[in-house]
Formats: structure tokens, sequence, C-alpha cells
């Protein structure tokens, strides 16, 4: 091995053990030599050998005979001695490895690693405590039939969004309803960082057996966030094997990520590929119908845990509206505010509203101006920005000229009296009444409805 291939091979094991880790034990390693199977390193002290090989030794050589060496053991030595060969001086420490290991599936290993074998699933995410909108009702059914455990149709199901869009309580979801309705399944739900744990776990203890008879014998394997494996190639490497193998048996495998497999960085062809020849669903951005579901739903559940608390008309609209990015800011911030009310003893209504949650609201508080929503509907609806604002009242420029106004007392935290003077001087009755049309146009016209949609995502985006 060439200095220039262990200065590749210390790229990928700063990959799988971390920074601090890499500095401190792998950095101070001097690569000296490969003889008769015997890698052999300079040292600073016999303490950091010792540690070196009772930790890293089994990663280390996994990534030198992955690379295409033939190395069965390391050998350790102070670096005074680093001239001397490595047959004349008393090595500090060795770690053997068998070329070929045997299986190692002794009661006690195996059960050591089935202690690990799944993450905890959380009650809460179920199907039935799952809100189901537009923007997320193909990623339910497709879960919905994968969780009833039938044939294998489509294979793996990949589930990508962004950060609060309901990913991890499908895949909860799921794991429970196979629990409950297919027992016998022998079901697999973890992050992909506890893959990647138990994988250099299972090279630093040398059962590399185990980990793959376990992760093999599954009947569905479950992984949560697969992009944070991208960039690690060994642990890619063994995710590639393991997703094959499983693919042969006919096994189901889920996986959910924060974006499409082919836009994931560092993520290797060979993988994406695997992931792209299953069905891929994208959870879109919550809708405002969605997100007032979410939290008509949340109310119903905490009716129970404060029976005496009342909402006033209005809250709940107003809370979709204004934090539209994250359902989990969402949920947050209808839990605070009922622990608030139940606490000073008050209705839950929009004074409280804002008083309480006034930190969230400002985080959350829409960029978008006046200006920009009127040009971005004066181009969709291919007329003039001066026809928005003018003073023609043709239904071919009013009913555009709703849009937009409702658009800005929905995207916007401008007044009603400021819109109305952003469109020629009116006045505020006049934005009044054009966003309380477009509000009754929206359930009976569904091209209104899919133009304020459009635009609103267009505008968010």
């Amino acid at each position: 091995m060439t200095q220039e291939k262990w200065g590749l091979l210390q790229n990928k094991l700063l990959k799988a053990i971390g920074k601090n880790n890499y500095t401190t034990w792998i950095e101070p390693l001097q690569f000296q030599e490969v003889q008769d199977g015997v890698a052999v390193f300079s040292v600073p002290t016999n303490f950091m050998g010792n540690y070196v090989s009772q930790n890293f030794a089994d990663l280390i050589l996994y990534e030198m005979n992955t690379a295409g060496e033939t190395v069965q053991r390391l050998a350790f030595r102070v670096a005074a001695n680093s001239t001397a060969r490595p047959a004349n001086v008393a090595e500090t420490n060795s770690v053997e490895i068998a070329q070929t290991p045997e299986p190692r599936m002794s009661v006690g290993s195996s059960e050591a690693l089935e202690s690990l074998q799944a993450a905890p699933l959380d009650a809460r995410f179920t199907f039935d405590s799952f809100v189901v909108g537009k923007p997320n009702e193909l990623a339910h059914a497709a879960a919905r039939r994968v969780s009833e455990g039938g044939p294998v149709t489509f294979n793996p199901l990949v589930l990508y969004g962004g950060v609060g869009l309901g990913k991890t309580h499908l895949m909860h979801a799921i794991a429970w309803e196979l629990k409950t309705k297919r027992p016998e399944l022998n079901v697999l739900y973890l992050s992909a960082e506890q893959f990647m744990y138990r994988f250099v776990q299972a090279l630093r203890e040398r059962r590399m057996m185990d980990f793959k008879h376990l992760f093999r014998s599954v009947d569905v394997l479950m992984v949560d966030d697969v992009q944070f494996i991208a960039g690690k190639d060994s642990t890619q490497e063994e995710f590639f094997h393991t997703f094959n193998a499983l693919v042969d048996q006919n096994k189901q495998i889920i996986i959910s990520a924060d974006r499409a497999p082919g836009e994931i960085k560092d993520l290797e062809d060979r993988v994406k590929s695997r992931l792209q020849c299953g069905l891929v669903v994208d959870l879109h951005p919550t809708d405002y119908e969605l997100r007032l579901g979410i939290l008509q739903n949340k109310v119903q559940h905490y009716s129970t845990t404060y029976p005496d608390l009342q909402i006033a008309d209005g809250v709940l609209e107003f809370l979709a509206h204004r934090i539209s990015t994250n359902v989990r800011v969402l949920e947050g911030a209808l839990t605070r505010l009922f622990a608030f009310a139940s606490l000073v003893g008050r209705e839950i209504d929009m004074e409280l509203t804002q008083d309480c949650l006034a930190d969230v609201l400002r985080a959350s508080e829409r960029k978008i101006t006046v200006e920009e929503i009127q040009r971005k509907v004066s181009d969709y609806y291919n007329i003039r920005l001066s026809d928005i604002i003018g003073p023609k009242r043709l239904r071919s420029y009013a009913r555009p000229r709703q849009v937009a106004m409702y658009l800005c007392k929905q995207l916007t935290s401008r007044s009603l009296p400021e819109i109305g003077r952003r469109f020629g001087g009116r006045d505020h009755t006049t934005v009044m009444h054009g966003v309380k049309r477009i509000e009754e146009l929206k359930t009976t016209d569904g091209q209104i409805a899919e133009d304020v949609e459009m635009l609103r995502r267009s505008l968010e985006a």
C-alpha cells in the first residue's frame, strides 16, 4: 500500500468515525509498510497503539482489504523505532483477522445484537392520527398498501420531503400496522445513523457475520433519513449489499429521505439507482386546508387533557395561515397555547394567541411583499400590472385582482387598509369583499382553487 493510497483510506476513516475521533487517534498514525500480511504503523506512544488496536483496528483492516490489500493484522510501534524492520521489533499491539472469517452465531453474541434490533416506535404516530390532504394523499395510500404486509408490489418504497411533513409519522404508522396485522413478520425499523453505528460496532467487535445475518433475515427493513449515509463509503457499500440481498429474497424495503434519491449529494450512483427502482413518493409542503385539519385533529386530542378550555373562532384558521412551513412548529405552537391558557385560566382567543406565540409568529412571518404578489398574479393571468392596480372593473381584471388581494391577506402581515392602498387606493371594505369572494369561489370553482394553490406554492417556493 502506498502513502497516497493510505491517504485516500484516511478520508474514508474520517467519514466513518467523525472528525474528533479521527483527529485524536487516526491522524497521528504514520503508515510504514505492509509485509507478509502485516500492516505496520508508527505511533507516538504505546497507549495510542493500544487504544487504536482495541477500538479502530477492525475498521482499518476492513478498509484496507476493501481497497485491495491483503492484510491480516496490524502492528504498532513507537516512532523512535520506526526505522527497524517489523520482524525485529516488539509490536506494541496487533490484531488478527481471518481473510474468510467463519460465522460466529453463538447465543450470547446473537442476543447482544438482537437487543439493538429496532428503534422505539412513537405511539402517537399511527395511521389514525395522520391527517390526509392533497399534498400527502399519494404517500399515505402507498404507505397503507405496504402496511398490509401482502405480496411486494413495489420495492423499495421511498418517501421523501422536507422537515415536518410526515415522513417519520408514516414510517412509524407502517411499523405499527404490520406489528398488529402481521405479528409473525420480522420488521426492523431504524434510522440510517443507527444502521451506520451498528455497522461500525460490528466491525470493531469482529462480528460482521452476526450483523449480516441480522439485517438479511428481516421480512421488512425500514430505514429513516437515508441521506445520513451519504459520503460514508463503507456504510453505503454494506447498505447496498444488504439492499440487494433483501430484494433478491423479495423482502420489503421502506426508505425515507429529506430529498429525492437523485438529489442526495455524495450518495453513490449505484445506491441512488437502487432507491429509484421502486416507488418514489414526494410529500409536498402542506396547504392551508391540511394544516387546519391537523390543528383540528390536535384540538380533539387535547379536549380530554384540557376539558374546560375554550378556543375562540378564527384562532385555528389564523395559525394555519401564519405557520405554514413546518407541521412540528405548528403542533408545538398549539401545545404551548393550550398549556399557557390552562395555567392562566383564560379562553384561547386571538389576543392570548398573539401574546403567547409572539416569537413563533415573528419567526414564521412571511417575507413575501404585496408587490411580489401583484407581479406574480399579473404574469399568471397574462395581464398588465397596471390593470391589477388600476380602476378597470372588467371580469378579466377584477377576478385576478381579487385573487391578488386574497393572497396578500394570507401571505403577508399587511392590514386590509394597507393592502387597499397598494391596489390603487381602494377602501379596506373592497379588499374584504374580494377576500371573502375568493374564499367562497375556492369551494365551488375548481379552477379558482387550483389557481390560488399554484400561485401560493410559487410565491412560497
